[in-house]
């Protein structure tokens, strides 16, 4: 069984996130790095998790990591896999790995960044096997 593409909701944007989904329009993704304790982070927000400074700066990444973790739906219209990606520059991303057979999928296989479109036309981080 393949995880394939499926349809993707549309994201909640704000001003918080808007530099982050500008870029994936144009097929880059971007992590927080914080200036004031230099810690990496994503889910995009304009605070630091690590600590709480205001000092924040969009960095491109590059786009390849490894699966921490996954699970597979099995039950779902169209089956797919939502994943752990440790991305090489040591930041986990949630994200759904696409185009591979779903049974193929292992803890510690490498991945690579690709986009893939929401029901409003926003891009969206996906990966696949390297």
């Amino acid at each position: 069984m393949r995880a394939e593409r499926r349809t993707y909701p549309a994201p909640s944007t704000n001003v918080e996130n808007e530099r982050y989904y500008q870029a994936a329009a144009e097929g880059k993704l971007l992590i927080g790095k914080c200036k004031a304790c230099n810690e990496v982070h994503h889910y995009p927000r304009a605070i630091c998790p690590a600590c709480m400074s205001t000092d924040v700066d969009w960095v491109p990444v590059s786009g390849k990591g490894t699966v921490y973790s996954f699970s597979v739906m099995r039950r779902a219209p169209v089956p797919y896999a939502i994943a752990y990606i440790r991305l090489d520059e040591g930041v986990t991303v949630i994200t759904n790995i696409v185009d591979c057979e779903l049974d193929e999928i292992a803890v510690g296989q490498a991945m690579q960044l690709t986009f893939g479109e929401t029901e409003d036309g926003h891009k969206l981080p996906l990966f696949t096997p390297a």
